[in-house]
């Protein structure tokens, strides 16, 4: 799980290519677990915590718009198709849809296949 969460860390900014299904919710969910344990302590502790919960938030916000692009990408679509999500409760539940697809087979317009080409070299150790 951790391992997922540092290999999308590492593509910080990469918004070319493909993601996983299981590198996306795992991210998600270290993002969410992170998040949760840093306002649990804000609430707790008070004010200070809070602005440490932001940077939190602040220093995440680009890899998981990155992850979530690349996530688009290995489904066959662009990554412009992360904005359908302000439209209120059928944009989220198209996202998570499309999120929870499996990877388009074979190469795309994106890039090859992380489950079957060089990108799963990289992430052979982990399972999806």
């Amino acid at each position: 799980m951790v391992e997922y969460f540092k290999l999308a860390l590492s593509k910080y900014a990469e918004f070319t290519g493909r993601s996983r299904r299981s590198e996306y919710w795992y991210f998600i969910l270290v993002y969410t677990l992170i998040s949760s344990a840093v306002n649990t302590f804000a609430f707790i502790l008070g004010d200070w915590v809070t602005m440490l919960g932001s940077l939190v938030g602040f220093a995440l916000f680009i890899p998981s718009l990155a992850v979530s692009i690349r996530r688009l990408h290995d489904t066959g679509r662009s990554g412009w198709w992360l904005l359908i999500g302000v439209v209120p409760l059928i944009g989220i539940i198209l996202l998570i849809v499309w999120f929870a697809t499996d990877s388009q087979p074979g190469a795309n317009e994106y890039g090859p296949n992380p489950k079957t080409g060089e990108v799963a070299d990289i992430t052979s150790h982990l399972v999806d």
